[in-house]
């Protein structure tokens, strides 16, 4: 038998062993709990760090649209960040970043190889990344009868030598011809693929300084026609199904022709940075690429590119 003097002790030890045990556990615990939460606090203030500051998207007004969606969506999610979003035309938004004014060129074309020397002369190593896919449609008002036209027919009408609709299957009607600036992307895409760059537009043409005052004037006009970027379509222009070759071979300006290469006036919308982008730059970029970003490509009637 154990003596109550020994039962007494065997006890007392029981009872310190517990409660040292149980500090040890205790101070497991503790240790455990606070280097969970110094690393999640630490990455934290790492990514708060990173994603913060104020930039500037500077350019064509064909990616406007797409570019202020994509900067509100970017805002949304990182709210110390400001990205400011402004047109002018893809030559405005490169000349821009060339003289250091914004850290964002948008643009409708690739940049021009005389852009490429003046900005190697100012120090300016511009680098390209294609953020979306778009097509230009040639648009006329919805009461005008005509519903397609040949390339050379168009030549004709933004050269001045094509002046009455009845020419190109149309009623007796004097052609009001809209364009855009000289400033425009979309001016010197549609020159070059159109009309050839040793051709000039007509000096009766209307140049317009973008997309939606080129879509105003044929909506109020229904002897007028534009070309406008596919985003900005809608049921109040009708957009002509175009026959590149002249063989009779039609292509009307649909997301399936526009993205298979199959539409002829088809063509990728850039964003251009100073050297590779860092930064806030890098992160709004990254963002318009992701799988979020590209949604809002689609959303804004662009075609994604990833």
């Amino acid at each position: 038998m154990i003596s109550g003097k020994l039962f007494k002790n065997i006890t007392l030890c029981s009872v310190v062993m517990l409660i040292i045990a149980a500090a040890f556990i205790g101070i497991g615990c503790v240790d455990n709990e606070d280097t969970t939460t110094e690393d999640v606090t630490t990455e934290d203030v790492a990514e708060e760090a990173t994603v913060s500051g104020e930039i500037s998207v500077t350019g064509s007004t064909t990616v406007l649209p797409l570019s202020t969606l994509e900067a509100e969506a970017f805002m949304d999610e990182y709210p110390d960040a400001i990205i400011t979003v402004k047109g002018g035309g893809s030559g405005v938004g490169i000349a821009a970043l060339l003289d250091g004014t914004t850290e964002i060129a948008q643009a409708s074309r690739s940049i021009k190889d005389s852009e490429v020397d003046e900005a190697q002369s100012n120090g300016i190593n511009p680098v390209e990344h294609a953020i979306a896919w778009d097509g230009i449609a040639v648009v006329v008002n919805p009461e005008n009868p005509v519903t397609e036209i040949t390339f050379e027919d168009l030549k004709g009408i933004y050269t001045g030598t094509i002046t009455n609709w009845a020419e190109v299957g149309g009623e007796d009607a004097e052609i009001s011809v809209v364009g855009r600036d000289s400033s425009s992307g979309t001016y010197e895409y549609f020159k070059e693929e159109v009309l050839g760059d040793d051709v000039e537009f007509t000096e009766n043409a209307l140049a317009l300084s973008d997309n939606g005052l080129v879509k105003e004037s044929v909506v109020g006009n229904t002897q007028a026609i534009g070309y406008i970027g596919y985003a900005y379509l809608d049921e109040n222009v009708k957009a002509l199904a175009l026959d590149a070759a002249g063989d009779g071979t039609l292509v009307e300006a649909t997301p399936e022709m526009i993205t298979s290469g199959e539409y002829p006036l088809a063509r990728q919308l850039y964003y251009y940075t100073n050297g590779e982008p860092t930064g806030l730059a890098k992160e709004y970029i990254d963002y318009v690429f992701s799988a979020t970003g590209q949604d809002v490509v689609s959303e804004s009637g662009y075609f994604p590119v990833n």
